[in-house]
């Protein structure tokens, strides 16, 4: 493979000869900040959403249900949505002259950001638990960025990791807390992204939900469309998760009012699970809100449905879709299953990296 980025072993991610420029502006100190955060904003512009929404023609067939698009995150640089919260985040840390940036990742969330913030010229520190089997350490590593392992689990990973960066200073870049506003408008943009092709809400929208941020961010796009007057209706959110892992399902199966952390001592992650399990949701009353004012759903999903969606998807459709992404789809599906949908539109969001 061709070496990129100044003599860094290559990565996945490709790097243009223009976004090379641009981030050669974004490090150049003798710059303005303004400049600075513009060319790091061009960058975004080029790189950042703008996904493709296209009808799963052969899975309808298969599945005897008509319209049902599919929102392909997996288009973004890392191959994950991650990178609408990573490179947000990377341009607030620039805006506020931080030089280092930190954060607790099962993976994913670590290579976008190790990625934006390579791009940015700032160092990063990623926390990963000790038992987690995440194959994308390469990539973190291939964009400079420093791995930190820590015993627990991922949500003693975060708060380890916040409490590092508020005593060294460094831009703490974990979901929850002020961190959760940014990140729902970054997300919010897929709801203006799906109106764009479908010039209205689709009936249904398919998701799966871990600390619950994309979910609550596609909502809250599509309420601020809605109230707009953009669309006629406010979709119905569907929203999966690994089995019994996760508290946003299991607090709307049990009715709760607010997403209530689940015991620690019941959660076993495995490769299928990692990016959906956890006892604490940080931002899942946001989902559950989001799930029950749209009179949606949530579902528990096996790691084995998650493994044959995919390996489903492949086949019919030629998309390489991570397991766990299809968790809302398996949802839906099920929902569809027991109450056949009539002829409307239906939105499943999935995501594309091992």
């Amino acid at each position: 493979m061709t070496n990129i980025l100044d003599g860094v072993k290559s990565a996945d991610i490709k790097i243009t000869k223009e976004v090379q420029s641009l981030s050669d502006m974004v490090k150049d100190p003798g710059l303005s900040v303004v400049d600075r955060i513009e060319s790091f904003e061009d960058i975004m512009s080029l790189e950042i959403g703008d996904t493709s929404l296209k009808r799963a023609r052969n899975l309808e067939r298969e599945l005897n249900i008509r319209q049902l698009y599919i929102k392909y995150e997996g288009e973004n640089p890392s191959g994950t949505q991650k990178d609408r919260i990573a490179f947000a985040q990377v341009q607030d840390a620039l805006r506020r002259d931080y030089k280092i940036i930190s954060l607790a990742t099962c993976g994913n969330y670590g290579v976008a950001v190790a990625y934006a913030a390579y791009l940015a010229g700032m160092e990063c520190k990623i926390f990963i638990p000790k038992t987690y089997h995440t194959a994308r350490l390469k990539e973190m590593e291939i964009f400079d960025a420093e791995i930190i392992r820590l015993p627990g689990t991922y949500e003693h990973t975060v708060t380890q990791s916040s409490e590092l960066a508020l005593k060294n200073k460094w831009y703490d870049a974990n979901p929850g807390g002020s961190n959760t506003s940014l990140q729902i408008t970054a997300y919010a943009e897929i709801a203006n992204e799906i109106y764009d092709e479908l010039h209205d809400a689709p009936k249904f929208i398919a998701c799966p939900v871990s600390n619950g941020t994309l979910l609550a961010g596609v909502y809250r796009g599509f309420v601020r469309l809605y109230k707009r007057g953009k669309t006629s209706r406010i979709p119905r959110f569907i929203a999966g998760s690994a089995a019994f892992k996760n508290p946003i399902i299991s607090s709307f199966k049990a009715d709760f009012e607010t997403c209530l952390d689940i015991d620690p001592k019941l959660i076993k992650e495995t490769v299928i699970n990692e990016p959906l399990i956890n006892w604490h949701s940080f931002d899942g009353d946001e989902a559950l809100y989001a799930i029950r004012q749209s009179g949606g759903d949530a579902h528990h999903i096996s790691d084995k449905k998650m493994k044959d969606m995919s390996t489903f998807l492949h086949k019919k459709e030629g998309y390489r879709i991570l397991p766990a992404s299809t968790s809302g789809l398996i949802a839906f599906l099920q929902i569809h299953e027991k109450n056949e949908m009539i002829n409307d539109r239906y939105v499943a969001i999935l995501t594309g990296k091992y």
